[in-house]
């Protein structure tokens, strides 16, 4: 598995059993840059831990704040709007250039179903 295949596992297990996640805000609010095929990906962390490295260590996010959003809100009402505004979700995002795996709403919805039901130990 690359090493964005094991952060977007981690992404989705860690959500799952803490139940909040992170993104990064500014003034501006919080930033959807575009993918390498164009499309614009907003991104999103499992861990406090994993947004502070980024800020620290990516000259594009230096300026940004962490925001702390609970899972209930992330997926009644951001995951629904980045959907209607044709946006992917881009999870664990890591490096200097700060990439990894961006997904359409709907297989984020689908992998955070798998790892709930992975995690109740109903994987059938």
């Amino acid at each position: 598995m690359s090493q964005s295949g094991a952060q977007a596992a981690a992404f989705f297990r860690d959500v799952v059993a803490r139940r909040r996640l992170w993104t990064v805000q500014d003034g501006d609010g919080c930033p959807a840059p575009p993918t390498a095929r164009g499309r614009r990906s907003m991104p999103f962390w499992s861990s406090l831990a994993g947004v502070e490295k980024v800020i620290r260590t990516a000259p594009a996010y230096a300026a940004m704040e962490p925001r702390e959003i609970g899972v209930d809100e992330w997926v009644g009402e951001w995951l629904p709007g980045l959907e209607r505004d044709g946006l992917l979700v881009g999870v664990n995002w890591s490096g200097r250039r700060v990439v990894g795996w961006d997904l359409e709403v709907e297989h984020v919805l689908a992998r955070l179903e798998a790892a709930r039901r992975i995690r109740s130990g109903d994987a059938g």
